[in-house]
């Protein structure tokens, strides 16, 4: 379960806000995006080295852009000039590796958090001559060869390879795909939620194999969600009978798919079965290629997830060898298999294996080479290795947990600090690693964009966000700040805080605690992108100006901080970060401005949970909160996910069954409002029809909300709007 990036999902063009000295926020103009800052999507380093794409602000072009001075150099792509199919707009474009081609993605239907259909075509730069990639239906995940010259993606659960030199000939590679049966090429919901991912397909270097991950789910337990008509959209199918969408859902301790890899020989159209030494309940969390066409590199964990191995296969021979065994306390994090990095002769391999998440540097035959990181600090992003320098790009908090800098390791061992300014810093690098894209913000200012040498140098500014400075300097908003404090076990925890723009230290406030607080999640970062709806904390900012003081506390199990401080929760998740946020409360209620009588809490997915597990802690001391799509059993959430910190319920039936919201119903206290979407895939709104049971069984009032055919992000029409108006009623109703 990730922190879900509640931001607002489009501009709603019906409102105008009237800006004059002191104007007050509204709860309309903060979820229709009016607060929303500028940013760069869809940027794609070019294979010169010296450019990059992006797609026009209108969706109708692909503009390629110099790295050095920012300005526009050429167009990739416009569809009102393009020969052949006509297109409206572009959802998202895949450049083939010789620059030659383009795959134009379009009517993009989301189906779970990464996965997704859409019609492509294939464009031509040179020949400005744009085709269908198939006539059969919408596409998933299509994949170039290196060569440039064969299309491979996924229709209906199987592999079709398209082959451009052949006037774009179709053939099917796999035939057994069946829904929730067999998938190949794509992964199943627990592998793309909990490894994110949403291919799991790669050709070989010389382009004559085809090599996937194929998953047989046949066996997985089953869950059924119910759908209704409902509106924004409109689903008339189910006006008078209400339907259902059934998927596979392996909760801990069940069956998970059953996962092997293949190869097709395109010449030959042989298929090949990879002999992987895999344990009956082992994950295959990634398939990649290498510049080497007999070696692919195949990540394989075991069910515990603290051993992560990568083996070099061979697509003809089907002989794997082992390279890579990475073993670690507790659990490898998810995060690493991304970070991982594969260039031409070496492997860049992220490691928790001395209580930091450091680099190591490996050849493609596994001898480790050196370690890259060494200090008392977490890698946070892997950018990649400069094999013709031996540099190495990354992203890291040296400055503490609450910051994040873009750095470079020297071959020599020297590591600088490529970005000094104070707050979080992200990087998107040139192919050379020439230049970088650095993405900079802190607590009081929007992101800005600035093109940067490699050295750090900044060369030109992309986005300064000023408009949306001058905007919010017409509103009275409070003052932000960040703040540590010990609690009464000696646990120094690191915190932001939000005062109303009149604030008065003679007085006492109420105050509403949001938090997260799941494992390896940071709330608390010297970043714009704070607080429930993101945006500058803007939706603390409209709390503020109700009266409210509001306050985000990153608990124990929390990243950037080291293994220690974040495995600390493991097996008995819930436990000590409930803790921790109690411990916050009692702190805010020592201060002189702060009514402790007065003390709501609430929170979103796991922080969801985390409200539920504060709130029956044991000391009573919030009045309100609000719990929205709660998790409220292990038991009932995806293997992948919760064994990689509970193990399994037989392994760990007491962690499961003593520490849930559901087992301390009878100690819930305060005024509780609970909200779930009824078609969440990811957290079932079995959990709150359960907890919510148990509520009643321990005679405890509560108020509930449910959402027709909303997910887990609860949005869409008026639902978002909605649903903070009824959590800010809910804590004016109790807490003023």
């Amino acid at each position: 379960m990730k922190k879900m990036r509640l931001f607002s999902l489009g501009l709603s063009l019906a409102l105008a806000i009237s800006a004059s000295a002191g104007e007050k926020l509204t709860l309309k103009g903060i979820t229709g995006g009016v607060f929303k800052s500028k940013s760069m999507s869809a940027v794609r380093p070019m294979a010169d080295g010296e450019t990059y794409a992006q797609i026009s602000e209108d969706g109708k072009q692909i503009i390629t852009y110099s790295f050095k001075t920012g300005k526009q150099v050429g167009v990739l792509f416009d569809a009102a000039s393009a020969r052949g199919a006509e297109v409206k707009s572009v959802d998202g474009y895949i450049l083939s590796p010789d620059g030659t081609r383009m795959l134009i993605q379009t009517d993009t239907k989301a189906i779970y958090r990464r996965s997704f259909t859409a019609t492509y075509y294939i464009y031509s730069i040179r020949n400005n001559k744009l085709e269908p990639l198939s006539d059969g239906g919408p596409q998933q995940t299509p994949v170039f060869s290196p060569d440039g010259n064969q299309i491979a993606f996924v229709r209906d659960n199987n592999i079709y390879l398209v082959k451009l030199l052949y006037d774009n000939a179709e053939s099917q590679v796999t035939k057994d795909g069946k829904r929730n049966e067999v998938i190949n090429g794509i992964p199943d919901w627990v592998y793309e939620e909990e490894f994110s991912t949403n291919s799991s397909m790669v050709f070989s270097a010389d382009s004559k194999q085809i090599l996937w991950i194929r998953y047989d789910e046949s066996a997985v337990k089953q869950y059924s969600m119910q759908l209704f008509k409902g509106l924004k959209p409109e689903r008339k199918e189910f006006a008078e009978y209400p339907g259902d969408y059934t998927y596979k859902y392996p909760v801990p301790g069940e069956v998970n798919s059953k996962v092997s890899v293949w190869s097709y020989d395109i010449k030959s159209h042989q298929t090949r079965k990879i002999e992987l030494p895999l344990g009956a309940e082992d994950y295959i969390p990634r398939i990649k290629a290498t510049s080497d066409p007999a070696k692919i590199a195949i990540f394989t964990m075991n069910r515990h997830q603290d051993v992560l191995r990568i083996y070099m296969a061979n697509p003809l021979s089907t002989v794997c060898k082992l390279v890579i065994e990475d073993k670690v306390d507790k659990y490898v994090k998810e995060e690493v298999l991304d970070d991982v990095k594969i260039t031409s002769n070496n492997i860049l391999l992220p490691s928790e294996r001395d209580g930091y998440n450091h680099l190591y540097l490996y050849n493609l035959n596994g001898q480790l080479l050196r370690q890259i990181v060494n200090e008392k600090y977490v890698v946070k992003a892997v950018y990649g290795f400069d094999e013709k320098t031996g540099d190495t790009y990354f992203a890291a908090n040296p400055k503490g947990a609450t910051e994040q800098q873009v750095m470079v390791a020297r071959q020599n061992g020297k590591i600088e600090v490529l970005t000094p300014k104070a707050g979080v810093n992200s990087a998107i690098f040139s192919k050379n690693f020439k230049y970088f894209i650095n993405i900079w913000s802190d607590i009081n200012n929007p992101a800005q964009y600035t093109i940067c040498q490699n050295n750090g140098k900044v060369l030109t500014t992309l986005i300064d966000n000023h408009e949306l400075k001058e905007k919010l300097a017409e509103y009275d908003l409070g003052k932000k700040e960040m703040f540590q404090f010990a609690t009464s076990e000696g646990v120094v925890l690191n915190g932001w805080m939000v005062k109303p723009a009149n604030f008065d230290a003679s007085k006492r406030y109420p105050v509403i605690m949001y938090q997260y607080g799941g494992p390896g999640s940071q709330q608390v970062l010297n970043q714009w992108g704070i607080g429930m709806s993101g945006n500058g904390a803007i939706l603390e900012q409209y709390l503020c100006q109700q009266g409210y003081i509001c306050v985000c506390v990153d608990n124990r199990g929390t990243g950037g901080r080291g293994a220690e401080f974040e495995k600390c929760t493991y097996l008995r998740l819930g436990e000590l970060e409930a803790r921790d946020q109690v411990e916050t409360a009692i702190w805010l209620g020592k201060q002189g401005y702060v009514d402790k009588d007065r003390i709501g809490i609430w929170g979103w997915s796991y922080g969801g949970w985390n409200t539920l597990m504060s709130m029956s802690e044991g000391r009573p001391v919030f009045k309100a909160g609000v719990a929205i799509a709660p998790p409220t059993c292990w038991r009932y959430y995806d293997s992948i996910y919760t064994e990689r910190y509970m193990r399994t319920p037989k392994e760990n039936a007491s962690g499961y069954d003593d520490v849930n919201p559901i087992a301390r119903a009878s100690q819930l206290h305060g005024a509780l409002l609970i909200c779930h979407g009824l078609a969440d895939d990811n957290v079932h709104y079995q959990n709150t029809a359960e907890y919510v049971e148990a509520l009643v069984q321990a005679d405890k009032d509560f108020r509930q909300l449910v959402y027709t055919n909303r997910n887990h992000s609860i949005f869409g029409g008026n639902t978002r709007n909605h649903l903070f108006r009824q959590a800010i009623n809910h804590f004016n109703d109790n807490l003023k």
